[in-house]
């Protein structure tokens, strides 16, 4: 996700949520434009752990873009969230009122046993400083991954998935599922006043849709059936506003992108698959492209 100021941020994530540095670079130059599609680009980039997953900030040292929307909604197209595990929820949103974190939800919420995919589950949305939404989530047993139920005295486990806003979801599975190989590992429709609070939508209800591959954490589809006034993801989003966030995609088969953008199965921001063998990134080769509502996936071969 896109910060401004890395140092507030670093703070925010590490000394409050237990993230751990993993890297820190400067990063500029033609690839690094044409990766990201901001002309003059340069950054500090620094990726974080908590458990086994990681996370990038990206502080656009130049051009600056702009804020997260002051109005921006949970129903919105442009919402995007990762869900963090924690093994006790009461205490991680004590602690998270401790240094006075801004609450996106009126409270942690368990979804009800009526609900056979979602109940039982506990879990709180709030904002980061650059008012990123994030969760936190815990899962009773039987639900969630294996490995959110080890034995451990860690407060945060991991990254289980991120959320998306979308606009119907039949189009989103023809993206993610049958252009880029996710699978389908989980449905539900979640409604009722502890949705409503959780998401601070009046009204909501929700088809959510859980996709994952190999490995690594799963995407999650929320189409809100009700109510439908969510606005769409601004058109002219680029990588260096507050608002852009982007999904890494890990793939063997690069040099097939450009076939589905000439199909309009896929579109790019970074205008082909750029050689990124100069940049600290770990991948030779990647391109920046967004799914149909505008989010952002990076898309790159180890």
């Amino acid at each position: 996700m896109t910060v401004s100021d890395m140092e507030r941020a670093l703070a925010f994530y590490t000394r409050v949520l237990t993230f751990q540095k993993v890297s820190d670079s400067e990063v500029a130059g033609r690839p690094y434009e044409l990766l990201t599609g901001v002309f003059g680009a340069r950054s500090r980039v620094v990726r974080l752990r908590v458990g086994d997953e990681q996370i990038e900030l990206t502080e656009f040292l130049a051009p600056k873009g702009r804020a997260v929307p002051s109005d921006v909604r949970a129903n919105d197209r442009v919402f995007q969230h990762i869900a963090i595990v924690v093994r006790d929820i009461g205490q991680a949103y004590r602690l998270l009122r401790e240094h006075a974190v801004e609450a996106a939800s009126s409270g942690p919420q368990r979804l009800p046993d009526w609900n056979p995919g979602a109940g039982g589950i506990s879990a709180f949305y709030f904002r980061d400083p650059d008012r990123h939404f994030l969760e936190i989530i815990s899962f009773p047993p039987g639900k969630g991954m294996p490995q959110w139920h080890d034995a451990t005295e860690r407060l945060f486990l991991g990254i289980d998935h991120t959320a998306i806003v979308v606009n119907d979801t039949n189009a989103s599975l023809r993206f993610y599922k049958d252009t880029l190989g996710f699978q389908v590992v989980g449905e539900s429709e979640n409604y009722d006043v502890e949705q409503e609070h959780l998401n601070n939508v009046f009204g909501a209800r929700l088809r959510i849709t859980s996709l994952r591959v190999s490995r690594g954490p799963g995407v999650e589809l929320l189409e809100y059936l009700a109510p439908r006034d969510g606005r769409a993801a601004p058109s002219d989003l680029h990588a260096n506003d507050l608002a852009h966030w982007q999904t890494t995609v890990v793939t063997d088969h690069a040099d097939g992108l450009l076939g589905l953008a000439r199909d309009h199965r896929i579109s790019l921001v970074s205008p082909d698959v750029i050689d990124t063998t100069e940049l600290p990134f770990g991948f030779h080769a990647g391109t920046l492209t967004r799914d149909p509502d505008g989010h952002g996936l990076r898309i790159v071969a180890p």
